[in-house]
């Protein structure tokens, strides 16, 4: 009996705070992006501040404790290696991007620039004069700290796309997200957040990998135009008028639909169609990413299927020891520790089991 209150009592907390950062997310990106640069300015800045707060230090708070919580629960279950180094991870990049990097670098905005191109274009938005990012960056913070957020993306860019060639796509979704892959990791055992679970049919799945080539090439052509900018290229448009496009499209079918998914659906809806997760998935396949399933004989259990948060069809490539081999993998190992036979691992070229 306490047994089973122990779990219930985790799986509680651990809905409500995903609930509170969704909640949160939804009130406090409204606030800041809507209505700050209209409000009073002590109203302005207690808005800034609290978004600041939620986007660091809450939200690594949420991953420590809410990755604490998830291995309590799942622990309990079987193997958690791959789900722990994954959580741990994702801890320490939080404490780089999210703690340690603002504090050194004077600038609570930091998280803009630890996602590499095509992910976000503030970087070269910085980089473009005359751009409104360029002049408030400028103003507010000065030419000492654009070069060094711009050396710390730099850093974060090598970092990813290196690890990714070595680790395949789970480097990046399942190890430095902090996007959506944290939350898909640290709450993974409470989505979604309203219904039973959830996972894509054949149908769903197809219209991903449509919306997946879609905003691919959205987020190259916004790329492409902020490149040419600084390539002294005089593209028609309006600066400031591609800038609020891009918001609109960070706000609407980034931030707010990854919050629909994780509210009515699953943690990895977003990471089927997110441009960065494109690229990393390409990297992972030149770099041989893929999963073994021939280290012991499969017993189609069928564990690994439920398990995958990708509904990826894991049990038909054990079954006749296949390696599995999608651009839909996140590499998050979830199948690996639910096989009771260990018939699973995850590898690449350049590194294997």
């Amino acid at each position: 009996m306490n047994l089973k209150n122990n779990i219930g009592l985790e799986a509680t907390l651990l809905k409500i705070m995903l609930a509170l950062y969704i909640i949160l997310a939804f009130v406090l990106a409204g606030l800041n992006y809507a209505y700050a640069d209209q409000a009073p300015e002590h109203i302005a800045a207690l808005i800034k501040t609290a978004w600041h707060f939620y986007e660091n230090e809450l939200k690594t708070v949420f991953i420590g404790v809410g990755g604490y919580l998830t291995l309590q629960l799942t622990v309990r279950n079987g193997r958690t290696k791959m789900r722990r180094n994954n959580l741990i991870g994702f801890f320490l990049a939080a404490l780089v991007v999210h703690i340690f990097g603002p504090y050194l670098l004077n600038y609570t905005d930091l998280y803009f620039f630890a996602m590499p191109l095509p992910w976000t274009n503030q970087p070269l938005q910085l980089l473009v004069a005359g751009s409104d990012f360029n002049i408030s960056f400028l103003a507010d913070q000065g030419e000492r700290a654009l070069r060094a957020v711009l050396i710390f993306y730099i850093a974060v860019t090598a970092v990813v796309f290196t690890g990714t060639i070595i680790r395949g796509r789970r480097w990046q979704c399942s190890t430095l997200c902090l996007f959506s892959g944290f939350v898909s990791e640290v709450f993974a055992p409470v989505f979604p957040l309203i219904g039973k679970k959830k996972k894509a049919g054949p149908g769903l799945i197809k219209l991903f990998m449509v919306l997946r080539w879609f905003f691919f090439f959205v987020a190259l052509f916004f790329s492409g135009f902020w490149l040419m900018q600084l390539a002294g290229l005089d593209l028609p448009g309006n600066l400031s008028l591609i800038s609020q496009i891009e918001i609109f499209k960070y706000l609407f079918f980034d931030l707010i639909a990854a919050l629909l998914l994780w509210i009515f659906f699953t943690g990895r809806g977003y990471c089927y169609y997110c441009p960065l997760g494109t690229v990393t998935a390409l990297l992972g396949r030149a770099g041989g990413q893929q999963i073994k399933t021939d280290l012991t004989e499969c017993i189609k259990c069928g564990k690994c299927n439920q398990a995958c948060p990708m509904a990826i069809d894991i049990l038909s490539c054990a079954r006749e020891s296949k390696p599995v081999i999608d651009l839909n993998c996140v590499g998050c190992g979830h199948c690996i520790d639910s096989c009771p036979k260990e018939t699973l691992a995850y590898v690449t070229s350049l590194c294997r089991k």
